[in-house]
């Protein structure tokens, strides 16, 4: 029965998605004498964690009871007190935990407390279920870069646009209403400056219940982004330019004044150092980006070894055309055994087309369920 109630913890945990950040998805079930008696998912950075929710639910049925969390409960003092004081003040009698915290701040602390106290607990409970519902979260504690997300759009013969640089509509209504579902659940939304000129985009979510805007982050090593473009006169998101030391002062002036945050960065022979705005992104606590750019910056990220995970939607059309643009631009690679290749994959209908999900193999923050989500003795 503990995979039953800890699957149940992993499905509420869900309904915050993208809403936590920087804080990871918890979910909790409280089970008394076979009965789900409390339950409660963590919604906000800096509001009660899953745990007290589910206390609160429970009430004095907490006694003798059993949690199933799919993250280690919290040991120290931040913005809400420590959670595992407040199960050991509650009386539960067992913790079912799905996964270690990688936080330096708990780390298998609030599982020793909860021992210390007498409170039996299990661990590796579903645990790599638990390690890809805080993906994002891992790698971004882990490593201190943002998880990186590849969306692109693709004609059966691979075409992003036609020869003339059309792009509008490769895929369906459906598809664009789920890309805009992305949007709602990354903190920020990258694209290049070619994107900008091309496209003027709006860069954010629009769902037909509303949902949030991720910080909008366009790499113009020149500062060649329009006064009169969308991204900075719309005032709906937040919005980050990263340029480099060549850029005209003037130019940056003005994107400046008005309101626009300007990043000056280091530059390398292929363009801007994105790994460099990566790490500063990721200081500032945006623990993930979704690329939607167009093939320059498509290969630049993914040289950069900054993609995770990658969503390719196909479209049933055939666009042809030899100077047609396909997603990933630049050299490219001398040899097709050299390919950047995908794991994990999955796919599915979305309308008319067909959305393709991967992992890049071998990367960082992918696999992090070997080393926090093992399995150790009760």
């Amino acid at each position: 029965m503990d995979e039953y109630y800890m699957q149940q913890a992993l499905t509420i945990a869900q309904y915050a998605k993208g809403r936590t950040s920087p804080n990871p998805l918890v979910g909790a079930v409280i089970v008394n004498a076979g009965r789900i008696v409390g339950q409660g998912w963590h919604r906000q950075a800096g509001t009660p964690h899953a745990e007290i929710h589910a206390l609160a639910q429970a009430g004095e049925l907490a006694k003798d009871a059993t949690i199933y969390v799919t993250l280690e409960p919290c040991s120290h003092h931040g913005r809400t007190g420590p959670c595992a004081d407040a199960l050991i003040q509650a009386g539960v009698k067992k913790a079912v935990v799905a996964l270690t915290d990688p936080n330096p701040l708990v780390a298998g602390n609030g599982i020793n407390r909860l021992r210390a106290a007498g409170i039996e607990v299990v661990e590796g409970v579903l645990a790599p279920e638990a390690a890809k519902l805080n993906e994002v979260f891992i790698k971004w504690i882990v490593t201190g870069m943002p998880w990186g997300v590849l969306k692109t759009a693709i004609s059966l013969d691979g075409k992003i646009a036609a020869y003339t640089g059309h792009s509008k509509w490769i895929t369906g209504l459906a598809a664009r209403e789920h890309v805009h579902r992305l949007r709602d659940t990354y903190d920020g939304i990258l694209v290049g400056i070619g994107t900008v000129l091309a496209d003027n985009p709006e860069l954010t979510t629009r769902l037909p219940e509303g949902g949030q805007n991720p910080v909008r982050i366009i790499v113009d090593s020149m500062a060649r982004t329009p006064l009169s473009a969308k991204i900075v006169t719309d005032g709906q998101a937040q919005t980050i330019i990263a340029t480099s030391r060549e850029a005209p002062a003037d130019r940056i002036a003005a994107l400046s004044s008005r309101g626009i945050e300007v990043l000056t960065l280091e530059q390398t022979p292929t363009g801007i150092n994105l790994r460099q705005l990566f790490k500063i992104l990721g200081e500032r606590r945006i623990t993930s980006i979704l690329i939607e750019g167009g093939a320059t910056i498509n290969a630049s990220v993914l040289t950069a070894n900054l993609i995770d995970k990658v969503h390719c939607f196909i479209a049933p059309k055939i666009i042809g055309g030899i100077n047609a643009p396909s997603p990933v631009g630049g050299m490219g690679i001398p040899a097709v055994d050299q390919a950047i290749m995908l794991e994990d994959i999955t796919s599915e209908s979305i309308g008319t087309d067909i959305l393709i999900t991967g992992y890049i193999a071998g990367r960082e923050g992918h696999d992090v369920y070997r080393t926090c989500g093992r399995t150790r003795q009760s």
